[in-house]
């Protein structure tokens, strides 16, 4: 039985988590709790396996009780999120405080798609709950002061020039220590296919430009794809690369409609395939699913290269996962040492 707590200082969000959450027979709701400081007992006392908690709350904030929950007893922590600018920076600072996921507030409004919500919810805790904190948490400060990587001495052009990530559940914190490990003259293109709301990407690119020596922004159509330069897509939306004869250019898309995830990290890899053949190298880094598994696939079968991130440092084990159990993945890489992989395999 997986234990959740649910901290929120809105009556009707309690109450609509728990009863999603009490609909699996495999969870109870032991708890609930309509601010931090509530919270924070109630995870001391209860010892819950997932805590669901809301950010602005009076007397302690989601924030601060997540900080205080990462430094007593960790444990997998999904923030419950609105889906604006505010909320989008808040969210993204909780998941550097070491929350996993988020939840979007939407879920309270009713919906045609109160189905699909419950169930992605139920598969966020349960998903979590199985991880618990394999990925290590680590300190804030360890978060901000990631390791500068710089170009091997191999002297003349990489091999490969455009860096294609596909990542999903705790990816914002992944990639950020990763783009910010890398050199200003880092000598590839990087495209991000991070699965996150159109109200998130923007304030996600922005956060990464702001840690990083290499310039990062949310894709446009039209922006144009070059060395120490990355672009992530935008929510709800697909990027793809267009080969040109003296330029790559990104056009952003809402093809294929019918696809599970927009952005999509196999929509991307592939077009990265198409266009750029072995020049590519395909990155799949934490997240649920097996999105951007086939995408390798087409990467890989014209001449490109492929890292994994290892199972002990992601917060899910899944994208991953479904590259390793296919022969896909060249090296399969730890976090720490994943922007130093990344530059090396540019040359291979």
């Amino acid at each position: 039985m997986i234990k959740v707590l649910v901290v929120d200082d809105s009556a009707f969000m309690r109450k609509a988590i728990s009863t999603m959450l009490d609909k699996d027979p495999d969870i109870s709701v032991v708890g609930v709790a309509r601010n931090g400081r509530e919270g924070l007992d109630m995870v001391r006392r209860l010892d819950p396996d997932v805590v669901t908690m809301d950010i602005e709350m009076p007397e302690m904030d989601g924030l601060t009780a997540l900080r205080h929950i990462m430094m007593e007893s960790p444990r997998p922590v999904l923030m419950v999120s609105s889906l604006t600018t505010e909320g989008a920076e808040s969210t993204l600072k909780a998941m550097e405080l070491g929350a996993v996921d988020f939840i979007p507030k939407q879920l309270s409004k009713v919906s045609l798609d109160i189905i699909k919500i419950e169930r992605d919810l139920i598969e966020r805790v349960k998903t979590v709950a199985a991880r618990k904190m394999r990925h290590a948490v680590r300190s804030a400060v360890q978060r901000r002061t990631p390791r500068p990587v710089s170009a091997p001495k191999l002297g003349g052009r990489p091999l490969r020039d455009v860096v294609a990530i596909g990542v999903s559940t705790g990816g914002p914190p992944v990639v950020q220590k990763i783009l910010s490990s890398l050199p200003a003259d880092f000598p590839a293109g990087i495209v991000i296919a991070q699965h996150m709301p159109a109200a998130f990407t923007g304030p996600f690119a922005a956060r990464l430009d702001g840690v990083s020596k290499i310039k990062v922004k949310e894709a446009e159509s039209g922006d144009i794809l070059k060395p120490g330069h990355a672009f992530v897509a935008p929510g709800g939306r697909h990027i793809v690369l267009d080969q040109k004869i003296s330029r790559i250019e990104i056009v952003v898309t809402d093809e294929p409609a019918e696809a599970l995830y927009k952005p999509s990290a196999n929509v991307l890899i592939s077009s990265v395939a198409e266009a750029v053949g072995r020049r590519g190298l395909g990155v799949i880094l934490t997240g649920m699913g097996n999105d951007g598994c086939e995408g390798i696939r087409d990467l890989k079968a014209k001449g490109g290269r492929a890292l994994a991130q290892s199972d002990s440092t992601c917060v899910v084990y899944g994208m991953p996962k479904a590259v390793v159990e296919e022969n896909l993945a060249d090296e399969i890489v730890d976090l720490d040492d994943m922007a130093e992989s990344i530059l090396a395999n540019l040359y291979k």
